[in-house]
């Protein structure tokens, strides 16, 4: 079995933060889908995600899993939040957007039939989980 090391998990991290980042400003931007006030709170969460953990590789700064680490734990509880309002476990009467803007339950949630608080979530477990890995050679 091979194991991975902490530059290729904080390598993974960064690229998973990264596309995601393009991935939500090409929604947004190319294809002009405004986001809902929570993806606006995972944005927050995401985007200085791809900064950190790339001027981290950069730095060759072996901690930088750190920061990784709680910005994912951060926009996955938003993005965990998200996602029950989505499929219904949190009611909507707290849900945080207004009548007037693009809704946190609907359809516009869903890119290529997978709904985007979902993969949000995915993202940030995976950032978490190999940021936390990265991390596992600086403890000897």
């Amino acid at each position: 079995m091979t194991r991975i090391s902490g530059e290729t998990a904080l390598g993974l991290a960064w690229v998973i933060a990264l596309t995601a980042s393009l991935a939500v400003l090409f929604i947004g931007e190319v294809l002009g889908q405004t986001p809902c006030l929570l993806c606006w709170f995972q944005r927050a969460f995401m985007f200085p995600l791809a900064i950190i953990l790339g001027l981290g590789l950069w730095w060759r700064d072996p901690l930088a899993g750190r920061y990784g680490i709680a910005l994912a734990l951060g926009g996955g509880a938003v993005a965990l939040w998200h996602m029950g309002l989505y499929v219904g476990l949190i009611p909507e009467r707290i849900q945080p957007c207004t009548a007037a803007g693009p809704s946190c339950t609907d359809d516009n949630q869903l890119v290529f039939g997978i709904p985007i608080p979902l993969m949000a979530l995915a993202a940030f477990a995976l950032i978490g989980a190999l940021s936390a890995l990265s991390l596992k050679e600086t403890r000897t």
